[in-house]
């Protein structure tokens, strides 16, 4: 897991909904200031990323589709992946998916993370949803604090919660050896029971009122998150959250 705080910002289209890139496209325009800022908010909005703030496709899927055709993976890895899928599949589960990422493995970060920041230049950034945006808008103008929990990986999602102004933003992080990614994530993984774990400590840290916190999610690894907070919404549901939401009585969004 990747604990970043606020860092130089990209510009933003509201009309448009989309990302200037421009600020992106310079040289360090992705740099983590060395300074915290501290936070005094006691309400957080927590957002989740993909298919919340970045509707469709999970990043990470666009992400391998992309590597794919640069030819950095190819079939080898695709053969890895699912022969160790099938051997650690249980049914009805993509968390094996989650805690390995075996088309990384061997890989050196110094190049990986360079193409993945270009990758979110050229994917992500353009992709984020209008209505999300002015969400995190109202947020901030209510003085609420802006934390982003994803199981996404950390230097894939982190030029977003640049351009966004996001406060915190807690992402998976890939073990590294020698420079080489291992294939395994950093745990804990901040996704399900892992998300509600960072939400207890944002609350020891931030000393957040979580009955009058928001939470923002789509599939059923956000009910930890959504449940721990007086003002869950669920967006753009998948895998029965809609289902899941009409029993509890939870807003249901669409953020196009």
């Amino acid at each position: 897991m990747h604990y970043r705080s606020r860092v130089k910002f990209l510009s933003m289209n509201y009309a448009s909904g989309r990302i200037g890139l421009s600020f992106c496209d310079l040289v360090g325009a992705f740099m983590i200031r060395t300074d915290q800022r501290s936070l005094s908010a006691t309400i957080a909005a927590f957002f989740d990323v993909d298919n919340t703030i970045l509707p469709g496709e999970a990043s990470e899927v666009r992400f391998f589709r992309w590597l794919w055709r640069r030819g950095i993976v190819g079939w080898p890895e695709a053969r890895e992946s699912a022969s160790w899928l099938l051997r650690h599949f249980p049914p009805l589960s993509l968390h094996p998916l989650r805690e390995r990422k075996l088309y990384l493995a061997g890989k050196p970060s110094q190049v990986i993370q360079p193409l993945g920041e270009e990758f979110c230049r050229e994917e992500l950034c353009p992709r984020v949803s209008p209505t999300a945006m002015r969400m995190l808008d109202e947020h901030r103008r209510a003085g609420h604090a802006i934390i982003f929990v994803t199981g996404s990986i950390d230097f894939l999602i982190a030029p977003v919660a640049d351009a966004l102004r996001a406060d915190r933003c807690f992402a998976s992080q890939l073990e590294q050896q020698n420079g080489l990614y291992t294939g395994f994530l950093v745990p804990p993984l901040p996704y399900g029971e892992g998300k509600r774990k960072l939400i207890d400590r944002l609350t020891h840290e931030l000393t957040l009122d979580l009955s009058q916190c928001y939470a923002y999610g789509d599939s059923p690894g956000d009910l930890d998150l959504l449940r721990a907070v007086g003002h869950p919404t669920v967006v753009n549901p998948i895998r029965g959250m809609a289902s899941i939401a009409r029993r509890k009585n939870w807003p249901v969004v669409k953020w196009q």
